[in-house]
């Protein structure tokens, strides 16, 4: 599924590998998404664990209410390239980072009633400071809506929320919100029966909440996702509770906007033909091994459908650096520049650069007037800078 068309983008003006984004389906992402908060009076956030190219920060603090951080990096991000709210949740928080983090968050929640009691002191040092500081706890419904285990907050004996025989209501002085996140890349209807046992299980406390975050897994801007509901559903709820809601997506942002372009270094044999390319599953995208799913090429198929199957690897050392088997209409050859589709999210922000391989580079394109504009650049230094 992509949403623009990168075919037009001419690969020979971009250093090799590289990722690409799209200017304009970035905001045509971002005003679906301040739609439905103008509609619904949900406010929402981006989430920057999916999607932090924080050049385009500016471009989407005109549209969303802030920005949602799992630390305090990400917060600090946040508060210097994206304005509006930061609001901050960790499975687990350092005291050195939570005392950084309430200098500049909005509202921080904790994972365990344990950490919000522990640390009171620091908690009502900076209150005192900040008054508009707000609290809120990450509850666990139980309820699992991931198809993949890896990616189930959810999944039975998980450390990520707290669950509703674990909460205890004794320590709620001074929570103002609860937050939970059960989806991943879903629809509504996931989040729909979701909320139905949230309001089964913890109703007793949405009345004394001001605040519920949705957490994030909504594929809001997805061309199949309902909408129409979702503002509904959030309506009904904030009015029956007297909440603000939050919503916190991440892949929505940039759902369709992005691609990564690589090279072909070599082409060898070893029971079938192989392609070695200037990129690496292992280093630029594990999600290809960790889910695991397959990436689509632009121009490839499957396997033995066009003509010519190629086993598509990595460069480094790694047996299992294989990006997978893919079947094109012409031979490949040497030079020649294939597009991996939709690696906007998550991808970029999970890069390493194991066995010392060079990040990819950067680059911002707008589709309407073919502007292309390579942000930055990694080598030598960026590697050694990880090490001592």
């Amino acid at each position: 599924m992509m949403f623009t068309n990168f075919t037009r983008l001419d690969l020979q003006r971009l250093p090799s590998p590289c990722f690409v984004v799209d200017e304009v389906a970035i905001e045509r992402n971002l005003a679906i998404l301040k739609s439905v908060a103008d509609e619904s009076g949900a406010k929402v956030l981006a989430a920057l664990k999916a999607f932090s190219m924080w050049d385009l920060g500016p471009l989407t603090g005109q549209y969303l209410s802030g920005t949602c951080a799992s630390g305090l990096h990400e917060a600090m991000l946040g508060k210097e390239y994206y304005g509006g709210e930061v609001h901050v949740f960790s499975a687990a928080y350092s005291e050195s980072d939570l005392i950084d983090i309430l200098k500049i968050a909005d509202h921080v929640v904790f994972n365990s009633c344990s950490q919000w009691t522990r640390f009171q002191p620091q908690i009502l040092a900076a209150k005192a400071e900040r008054p508009e500081l707000s609290f809120g706890l990450r509850i666990n419904p139980e309820h699992s809506e991931g198809a993949v285990p890896i990616y189930d907050p959810c999944a039975p004996g998980s450390r990520l929320g707290i669950p509703l025989s674990e909460l205890d209501e004794s320590v709620l002085d001074g929570i103002s919100g609860l937050h939970f996140h059960t989806l991943c890349q879903q629809t509504f209807a996931p989040l729909d029966r979701t909320l139905a046992v949230i309001e089964h299980k913890f109703g007793h406390l949405l009345q004394r909440m001001t605040w519920v975050n949705f957490g994030g897994g909504h594929h809001i801007t997805h061309p199949t996702y309902d909408r129409v509901q979702l503002v509904d559903r959030i309506k009904s709820f904030s009015e029956k509770y007297q909440v603000q809601v939050y919503l916190e997506p991440g892949e929505a942002v940039a759902i369709g906007t992005g691609i990564l372009s690589s090279e072909v270094l070599d082409i060898t044999h070893n029971q079938l033909p192989q392609a070695l390319l200037d990129t690496s599953a292992t280093c630029h995208m594990p999600d290809l091994l960790e889910m695991p799913y397959r990436a689509d090429i632009t121009w490839a198929d499957e396997p033995e459908i066009l003509p010519y199957t190629y086993r598509l690897g990595g460069l480094t050392c790694l047996a299992g650096d294989v990006l997978g088997d893919y079947s094109f209409a012409e031979p490949l050859k040497v030079g020649q520049r294939l597009v991996f589709e939709d690696m906007a999210h998550y991808t970029m922000v999970k890069t390493t650069t194991f066995n010392g391989a060079r990040l990819p580079s950067l680059a911002v394109w707008n589709s309407k007037t073919d502007a292309l504009r390579v942000v930055k650049t990694f080598g030598y230094e960026d590697f050694k800078s990880r090490l001592s």
